[in-house]
């Protein structure tokens, strides 16, 4: 560029020197002192000279491009754009208008030109975002939440007249915690803007501001990062949704975009925010107002599309499958703020902190009232069918997978809750308001304060559920297996340090006395036709009562008989799924039933043997009862043809 300028006009041959100019030896003092006044002028003129026609030249060829040509043409453009706006700041339109117009000239189009190079050089040098490595990085951070809960009951807590039906039970709490102080971008710098086009984007900025052109600069600078930050939130799968557009989202959609805002959450500020906020202070060095404003500017539409989100899922319509979520994304925004608070400082990151902790406050109010709706569900859910074999109902299973899963959240849940006291739970989970159940609540967190109600709410309706069975005794079945089920997911969780030992005490006392109950109501009857009337006495076996005394013995062992197969026929088809409960129970049975069979038959048997079709009275041994009683609660019609006497 040089040589075909010095073909042009042989003053600009000596380009070079006169724009980096190399120190040569002391001239020898003037005479007078005009000259050196005058020499200095000229010498002035004569850059500003080469410095305009270079730039004039360059105007030129547009479709050229700077910093894409040798390094040292590079560098002597912009020596010439500096030697013009040192020209145009020294020069005055009144002393010297002409030279001052070509100055603004220059300037102007040199200007015109840096904008270009600068918007040439950010699209070029932008670093492609890698969504896929960043998440396998934030995998370590990121949170899971209640994906494991378990959703194959047929019980929809969001539908109170849901049918019922089977449902395993869940998978215990699952979510890795992060690992204080291991944050993999300590480890990974991601960079916005290659390296090596760094110092060319200062170099242009620090000439775009001290030639005024700081408003241009902050344009082009913040449109040109706007737009690519606006592509990585669509490769993060972060979308631009309005607050409609979410309410008609099915839910399974709308969980997986929850997910992906999680994530992009973390990713934006951790990653893409920090690299911007490095970008802003190394490019827009020259002053600290315009990075600041460049930087609010250049991340507006990313903050405001991650606020939308937000907004939009906290007034969207409440229902229990959505909390899990609605808390992920409340802990990944609380999570991030500090963060953000060190990358937007001043007056112009004052706002953007404000709006995201009012997003942060209706996310927290979306998840106080969730639970509040999920209370309102436990309390109405009044489906009318029976569980059949009076086993586990859907509904518990649901609720308390539910709340083991909820306590992964224990430390946000508390913050959230806290402002309701103590005085906000009644006693109806505790049975009695005595003083020592007073301070039990006291003693519990905000959290546990809550998973107490939560689980009355659960009990009373499951006691209505249970006035469904005409069988008291199946009443009791359906009792004892439902509280013992919640019982052993409390106990084998975080909800057991939640509740503590006070709570479960009183749910085995409440099994202790189904059990008794079941006893009585099932078996009094049938243990009435065993009773010792004083019928007779049995003797060294030959019969000495009376024929009548004889047929009252026939006509209780009938009746016995009877009763007997009536209970064995119905309760092998009712189910306790606990093997423990279930041999308890039959343990419990054959300590009231088995002895008190031996002893009537043993007493009153001779009454019986003498007469005829005497197996039709005595019709089991012991042994055959025992075997019976072993069928009993298995869920299946149970071994009909076992072994009689004789």
């Amino acid at each position: 560029m040089i040589r075909i300028l010095s073909g042009f006009d042989h003053r600009l041959s000596s380009i070079t020197s006169d724009l980096f100019p190399s120190p040569s030896p002391a001239a020898p003092e003037a005479s007078g002192e005009q000259e050196p006044l005058a020499n200095s002028l000229s010498s002035s003129l004569a850059a500003f000279d080469a410095a305009e026609q270079l730039i004039h030249l360059w105007d030129t060829t547009p479709e050229a491009l700077v910093f894409e040509a040798p390094e040292d043409d590079a560098a002597h453009y912009l020596a010439a754009v500096d030697v013009a706006v040192d020209h145009l700041a020294s020069s005055s339109s009144s002393s010297n208008p002409a030279v001052y117009g070509r100055a603004g000239v220059a300037v102007q189009l040199a200007m015109a030109r840096l904008e270009d190079e600068l918007r040439h050089l950010m699209l070029r040098h932008a670093v492609p975002l890698d969504a896929s490595g960043l998440y396998c990085s934030l995998r370590r951070l990121s949170l899971g939440s209640m994906d494991d809960l378990d959703t194959s009951s047929e019980f929809d807590p969001a539908t109170p007249h849901s049918q019922d039906g089977g449902g395993g039970a869940g998978p215990d709490t699952a979510r890795s915690a992060s690992i204080a102080g291991n944050n993999p971008f300590d480890e990974q710098v991601f960079d916005l803007v290659r390296p090596e086009a760094v110092d060319e984007l200062r170099a242009i900025a620090d000439r775009m501001v001290l030639a005024g052109y700081a408003s241009e600069l902050a344009q082009v600078y913040c449109a040109i990062r706007r737009d690519l930050l606006d592509e990585c939130l669509n490769v993060l799968g972060v979308e631009r949704l309005s607050i409609d557009e979410v309410q008609r989202v099915e839910w399974k959609h709308l969980n997986d975009k929850m997910k992906k805002w999680v994530h992009g959450v973390k990713t934006v500020v951790r990653s893409l925010l920090t690299g911007e906020r490095r970008l802003c202070d190394q490019v827009l060095a020259a002053s600290d107002e315009l990075r600041d404003e460049c930087f609010v500017e250049s991340t507006k539409g990313c903050i405001m599309q991650i606020r939308s989100f937000g907004d939009a899922v906290a007034v969207c319509t409440r229902s229990p499958e959505k909390l899990s979520r609605i808390l992920d994304m409340y802990e990944a925004l609380a999570e991030v703020i500090p963060e953000l608070k060190e990358l937007f400082f001043g007056s112009y990151g004052d706002d953007v902190i404000h709006d995201l902790e009012g997003v942060l406050e209706r996310l927290g109010d979306a998840v106080k009232g969730t639970l509040l709706e999920f209370g309102k569900v436990l309390q109405q859910e009044s489906s009318r069918r029976p569980m059949m074999a009076g086993e586990i109902h859907p509904m518990t299973r649901y609720v308390m997978n539910y709340l083991r899963l909820l306590v992964v959240y224990s430390d946000t849940l508390d913050t959230l809750l806290d402002d309701t006291g103590a005085g906000d739970v009644d006693h109806n989970g505790l049975h009695n308001g005595t003083d020592e159940d007073e301070e039990y609540l006291k003693s519990l967190t905000p959290l546990g304060r809550r998973m107490v109600k939560l689980i009355s709410y659960l009990e009373a309706n499951l006691d209505e559920k249970s006035k469904l069975y005409e069988d008291a005794a199946l009443q009791c079945i359906f009792s004892m297996n439902n509280t013992l089920y919640i019982v052993q997911k409390v106990k084998d969780s975080e909800l057991g340090r939640i509740l503590g030992d006070h709570w479960i005490r009183r749910r085995r006392g409440k099994i202790r006395q189904n059990s008794k109950s079941y006893l009585r109501v099932s078996w009094t009857k049938v243990l009435s036709y065993l009773r010792d009337d004083g019928h007779g006495s049995s003797g060294s076996g030959s019969f000495s009562g009376s024929g009548s005394s004889s047929s009252r013995i026939k006509e209780k062992l009938k009746n016995f008989n009877l009763a007997f197969d009536e209970i064995y026929r119905s309760q092998t088809l009712w189910k306790v799924p606990d093997p423990q409960l279930r041999e308890e129970l039959k343990i419990s049975i054959s300590e009231n039933v088995i002895p008190a069979y031996r002893a009537f038959t043993g007493r009153y048997g001779s009454l019986v043997d003498s007469g005829r079709n005497s197996g039709k009275y005595i019709k089991y041994t012991p042994e055959d009862l025992e075997n019976h009683l072993s069928d009993l609660f298995e869920g299946s019609l149970g071994s009909a043809n076992h072994s009689r006497r004789r």
